[in-house]
């Protein structure tokens, strides 16, 4: 029996994809067909998938052509493959011609003519493009701006935002928030944090799709009515803390969830910086807090018993320093935040079998340990992030406005408990100084 084994991503699968699976199928009697993980994908830059990796296998299944159909997870994967099923042909597109030559020395390798004119890129770029606009006052909008290109499907409507702040001079830039929304599909919002529910709501109310920077709101209440209207409205409301969208921390928080560490009994998160304050200036607790604060809420969920709020203020209650400490039934968490205290970045996570450590800057890590009492048994985690995560975050809110399905990283349930923590900071509940 002659085996055969191809790979791809085979994204959005379309009559290309089919022709070359069928071509495959006829090299020999036995087709094994890889399709390539979501993670590996973003590790190759390719972050503009559309599907889940569950569609794109079930897509490649319903065809009826692959025998067999293996998930790749890892470069260097194929050589192991082709030594495990002893394969005797890979074969993949001609656009990949001499890519896969090294791979002779274990099978031979054919490479297929492409069908011409069809690709999921071009299927891609036909779909309507979202018209995002940037509204705020922080260099974050540069950012932004231009992670933005890396991402099919979105067209920079304009800036609603001081000039000086907006280094491509080739963008739209307005002082009028009505004037950027009537020329979006979408707005991006980092304004001041106590502007951010006042600038989402008039947003919603004009049917415009929000991913606004953490916090959403500084009340519960008013974080909860918010995305009620969101859903009313029909549109897309979601929070924008891009560590939830790097690759590291999404792993990390399967393998706590699948008990890798067993049961959890403590999370410590830190996040500071040194940056002098001004009256634009968003203090420790806005600035840091929802970074810190989403492992915590995310982990332990949002129903603590008690918390704790410390904080070194100036005499107009901008904080340097915030320390929350959380008790839970079964746990304990502890955050740090500071624009004015300089500490170690780390995250700590620990449990009944061993502990999770993430080494500064935790919130746009690219690696982490899994610890264990037997040294020996500890192991590495190591995954690209490219953009701080930015990119994600952006295909992840294009994805939920074309599907209407709200595909954020972050619950809303997480959302408004950090509502809720800055709230009880700004009214001094369970709060005290230092």
């Amino acid at each position: 029996m002659i085996k055969v084994i191809t790979y791809g991503t085979f994204d959005l699968l379309h009559y290309g994809h089919v022709r070359l699976l069928e071509r495959a199928k006829a090299l020999g009697d036995y087709l094994i067909v890889g399709v390539t993980a979501d993670d590996f994908d973003k590790s190759r830059g390719k972050i503009n998938v559309q599907q889940s990796l569950m569609e794109r296998v079930e897509a490649v299944r319903e065809t009826g052509l692959a025998d067999e159909i293996i998930i790749e997870e890892y470069e260097g994967q194929k050589i192991d493959d082709i030594r495990r099923y002893e394969i005797d042909i890979f074969t993949v597109g001609s656009d990949w011609v001499g890519k896969f030559d090294y791979l002779k020395a274990y099978c031979k390798v054919v490479y297929l003519d492409r069908t011409q004119g069809i690709s999921s890129s071009n299927i891609r770029e036909k779909k309507q493009k979202i018209r995002l606009g940037f509204m705020g006052s922080s260099p974050m909008i540069d950012k932004f701006i231009r992670e933005s290109r890396y991402v099919n499907g979105i067209e920079i409507a304009g800036v609603c935002a001081r000039k000086e702040i907006v280094k491509d001079k080739s963008i739209y830039v307005t002082d009028d928030y009505e004037e950027l929304m009537d020329r979006s599909d979408a707005v991006y919002i980092v304004s001041l944090p106590r502007q951010h529910d006042a600038d989402v709501l008039k947003a919603l109310q004009k049917g415009k799709s929000v991913l606004c920077e953490s916090p959403v709101a500084l009340s519960a209440a008013k974080n909860e009515e918010l995305f009620t209207v969101a859903r009313e409205q029909g549109c897309v409301l979601m929070e924008s803390i891009k560590t939830a969208y790097a690759t590291a921390y999404s792993r990390l928080l399967l393998l706590v969830k699948g008990g890798k560490i067993g049961a959890v009994y403590s999370v410590d998160a830190t996040c500071t910086s040194l940056q002098k304050p001004n009256s634009d200036s968003w203090n420790s607790i806005c600035a840091w807090g929802p970074t810190a604060l989403l492992p915590v809420f995310q982990i332990l969920g949002c129903e603590y018993r008690s918390k704790e709020i410390v904080s070194y203020l100036e005499k107009d209650g901008y904080d340097k320093f915030t320390r929350i400490s959380f008790v839970y039934d079964h746990a304990v968490a502890s955050v740090k935040v500071g624009k004015a205290v300089k500490s170690e970045g780390e995250r700590i996570i620990s449990g009944t079998k061993g502990y999770i450590y993430v080494p500064a800057p935790w919130w746009k890590t690219d690696y982490f340990e899994v610890r264990y009492e037997d040294q020996t048994q500890n192991k590495r985690y190591f995954y690209q992030l490219d953009g701080e995560g930015i990119r994600y975050e952006l295909l992840a809110f294009c994805k939920s406005i074309e599907t209407g399905k709200n595909g954020s990283y972050i619950e809303q349930s997480v959302s408004k408990a950090i509502s809720g923590v800055i709230e009880d900071f700004y009214r001094r509940t369970d709060c005290k100084e230092i």
